[in-house]
């Protein structure tokens, strides 16, 4: 019995023995074997979104103050510059949908609105922007226009005939109408004056500040995209098709100007020197400041991007669209893209 417990001690020691003298030989294995077949994953910082790419599309532009733009679109993305459109700043948003339309009270405060009846605001230059809740149809909800007004007020318009009211810089909203089977594109204010205009030629005018609305005859039954007034009784509205509607008497009636292009206008501003209205494939209406006399081109013979916005801001405009650009004169620069 001893003779056997030796034996099986000396087996104990050989084995031990054999497996010390083999380690060296196991790592050395181990080493080469990492060395030929494992791959080692590089270490790269997360690569940053540049404010401007080529892929994006800001549907809505604001000037707030000179030489300070706002621009927001595809995919809640949300830009700020501060140097007149030389250089640009993402701002960190809380949503992901598409949003439709920017608008500022001032260089801090500022609302955006977009698809799903998304509405996010700022109090802060944009550095926070926060979502905020809004009435909801069960059907269809996407915000189209957002337009920002004095103490605190705004008004958005959109699906199934939305029209939301705040007071409080964006806060709380409610609804000034009922939800209707069509769409409002635009809505602008002079003083208590307001005006509508949606899909199917559809116009409301208001007369005390929003608070009743009265349907308006309209001259055509294509869609009306935008509204513009440069006082209380002079205002222009276009359109699908290239259609221009004026109006003389603060809205009561409208008049049908010539019609000079097939394609879809999609916004029209007054400017001190008369009127301007863009849309696709780079089309720009001119006219004089009665809005008698209309010319048609384009806003550049080397960009025929489809518009969306155009604003004024000093002696410039800037475009918002397939992407953002900067119009001095007749030279047109695609911003972020030098």
């Amino acid at each position: 019995m001893r003779e056997a417990i030796n034996r099986c001690g000396q087996a104990g020691r050989v084995v031990s023995t054999v497996g010390a003298s083999s380690l060296p030989l196991v790592i050395i294995g181990g080493l080469l074997y990492a060395a030929f077949f494992v791959k080692a994953e590089p270490a790269i910082d997360r690569l940053q979104a540049h404010p401007l790419e080529r892929r994006d599309a800001f549907y809505g532009v604001a000037v707030p103050e000179r030489s300070v733009l706002w621009a927001a679109g595809s995919y809640g993305k949300i830009v700020r510059s501060e140097d007149g459109g030389q250089s640009w700043g993402m701002q960190a948003s809380p949503v992901v949908a598409h949003l439709q339309s920017i608008s500022a009270w001032d260089a801090q405060r500022a609302v955006a609105v977009g698809n799903r009846g998304v509405v996010v605001v700022t109090d802060d230059g944009g550095k926070h922007w926060r979502e905020v809740k809004v009435p909801h149809s069960e059907v269809a909800n996407k915000l189209l226009q957002v337009r920002a007004y004095p103490d605190g007020v705004a008004w958005a318009v959109g699906e199934l005939g939305a029209v939301l009211k705040t007071t409080d810089f964006g806060a709380s909203w409610s609804r000034m109408l009922p939800e209707k089977d069509q769409a409002w594109n635009d809505i602008f204010f002079v003083g208590k004056s307001g005006w509508l205009v949606g899909e199917f030629g559809q116009m409301l005018r208001s007369t005390d500040g929003g608070d009743s609305w009265q349907p308006v005859a309209g001259p055509v039954k294509s869609s009306l995209m935008s509204v513009h007034f440069r006082d209380a009784q002079h205002g222009v509205a276009v359109g699908l098709a290239g259609t221009v509607l004026v109006s003389a008497d603060g809205g009561a009636s409208w008049k049908e100007a010539p019609q000079l292009t097939r394609e879809h206008l999609n916004c029209v501003i007054w400017q001190p020197s008369g009127w301007v209205a863009v849309g696709d494939k780079g089309v720009r209406l001119v006219a004089d400041p009665d809005a008698r006399t209309w010319k048609a081109g384009r806003i550049s013979s080397k960009d025929l991007s489809w518009r969306t916005q155009i604003v004024r801001m000093a002696d410039d405009f800037v475009l918002a669209g397939a992407n953002l650009a900067l119009l001095h004169g007749d030279e047109l620069r695609i911003l972020g893209r030098d």
